[in-house]
């Protein structure tokens, strides 16, 4: 007795394989998270942090740098990023970025380790050619906040102040403006 599959079965079949290859290739994937229509910044290979898989727990930081009374946008400001490394205590993924010429940034990292009895973080050090300031964003799995000492110096963005998160867990996309 010879096992006939039916057509039906057979593009069933098909469908869900054709479907799945489409949703979990990884150049399908890099290219949708790198390309996101909703980044006005353009990643690249210095903006792009991430060492672990595509796959892996990651978010997305962009924003604004402003002068110091929260209103113009700086361009060409330079951004220096970390954070501590996943599964680790050292302090890695270590990058300068500068802002455009309407002072925004964009980077996307592998999600950070955190430090015994704290949030995890990523750390900045903005500066302009007369002025320098360093900060830090606080990350959970449900949001992101900034530290008292942030609030104290950036009051002046009003509305831009507070970190806005989207997205899920494990693809996090975090607005943060800083003034300086």
């Amino acid at each position: 007795m010879k096992n006939k599959t039916s057509r039906r079965l057979f593009i069933r079949n098909s469908t869900l394989a054709t479907l799945g290859i489409s949703l979990f290739s990884p150049t399908i994937f890099a290219n949708t998270l790198i390309n996101d229509t909703s980044l006005s910044v353009n990643l690249d290979k210095s903006t792009d942090l991430r060492v672990s898989s595509l796959f892996g727990k990651h978010v997305t930081v962009k924003g604004k740098i402003f002068d110091s009374k929260g209103v113009t946008p700086i361009s060409n400001a330079i951004i220096e990023v970390w954070h501590l490394s996943p599964n680790s205590k050292n302090k890695k993924y270590n990058t300068k970025i500068e802002t455009n010429e309407w002072g925004e940034y964009c980077f996307i990292t592998d999600f950070p380790n955190k430090e015994k009895g704290k949030s995890p973080r990523i750390y900045f050090k903005v500066s302009n050619g007369t002025k320098e300031y360093s900060t830090e964003l606080v990350l959970t799995d449900f949001g992101a906040d900034i530290t008292g000492e942030h609030w104290e110096k950036n009051k002046q963005l009003g509305k831009k102040l507070y970190p806005i998160k989207e997205g899920t867990k494990n693809s996090s996309k975090i607005t943060f403006n800083i003034s300086i």
